[in-house]
This record gives structure tokens, sequence and C-alpha cells, in this order.
């Protein structure tokens, strides 16, 4: 995984080592509900760490640091798009999720790394389309997609289940590659 830079931030692999910083963040309600849909169950290290390993071992997951002060404040996840069927398996569709420390919300950090990802996926993969989706009520989530040039595709119903059986709508946007390069 190559280690990317903006202005404020580097992407960067995510390691075991991240731990602290990857429990501070995930342990709150309000990250791993909103956002992603995890179980709040991020009460201890150990528990953290079995879900950070996972993330470790994919090796797909970008760690979002300060720059300044190399704080891992979220992460950013991509793979495949399964739901563009073989498309998908020929790299030709990734779907991108993230995560950011609610004590950073606000301050157009997940903008800067979602941007740098897109344009490293589009530039340097071969990637043909990258989709990113969210639920109704993260109007957050809604404002960085579309500050990050993704357009409106359509809303599932019931298309996303969380940890505890809840179902919401999905709300999926996309970026084709071809339309990227024209902005």
């Amino acid at each position: 995984m190559e280690t990317l830079r903006t202005e404020r931030l580097i992407l960067r692999e995510l390691r075991l080592e991240d731990i602290n910083d990857f429990f501070d963040y995930a342990k709150n309600p309000n990250v791993s509900l909103e956002l992603s849909g995890w179980e709040p169950y991020f009460t201890n290290k150990v528990k953290a760490l079995g879900f950070l390993k996972s993330y470790v071992a994919k090796n797909d997951t970008w760690a979002v640091a300060l720059r300044d002060n190399g704080k891992v404040i979220g992460h950013i996840k991509i793979y495949p798009d399964e739901n563009r069927g073989k498309y998908s398996e020929r790299n030709g569709a990734k779907l991108l999720t993230y995560a950011l420390s609610e004590d950073y919300w606000g301050r157009g950090y997940m903008t800067e790394a979602v941007k740098q990802v897109v344009k490293y996926f589009f530039d340097k993969m071969r990637v043909e389309l990258l989709t990113v989706f969210h639920i109704p009520s993260n109007v957050r989530s809604k404002r960085v997609i579309e500050k990050c040039g993704f357009q409106y595709e359509a809303t599932i119903k019931q298309g996303f289940k969380n940890y505890d059986g809840q179902v919401f709508d999905c709300i999926i946007y996309s970026i084709v590659k071809s339309d990227y390069y024209l902005e």
C-alpha cells in the first residue's frame, strides 16, 4: 500500500502499533454507529485490536494521520465493489469506506484524504469506477462525498444492516474515471 500525502495528512498503511489512536476514535459510539455500523463494543483495547488485526491483515486500509505529529485520526478502506459483480473482479470498481475521530469532524480532513485516495486510484491503480455510500441520517458523510466529486446514483431501500440488525436505506454515489478527468 503506497503512502500518500496531502497538505495536512499522511495516508499510510494501518498498523497494529496504531491501536491506541484507533481505539480512541473507534470506541466513540458517534463514530461506530453513525459512520460504519460497527457494534459499539470497543470498550477495551483487546476487542479493538481484534478488529484492527483484520484490517491490517487485508492490507487495504490507510491510516489517516496528522502530518505534524503522526496521530492517527481515522482510516479509509477500499475494496472491490461487490454490487458491480464481475466488473469489480477485473479491478474496474472499488467501494470506499471511511471513519474519522469525532474530535476532527468539520475541519475538512476527511474530504482532503478522500480526494487524495480518489486521485491515487484513478491515476495509479487503473480503477474505472469508485463508489461510496452513507445512511440517510449521516449528513456529514454526504457532504464529504459530494465535495469529493461523487454523484448520486441510487438509494437502495433497506440496503444496509448494522451490527444489531437495524436496517437502513443505503444512499449510493459513484464517480467514473472519465468524469473525474473532465472536472
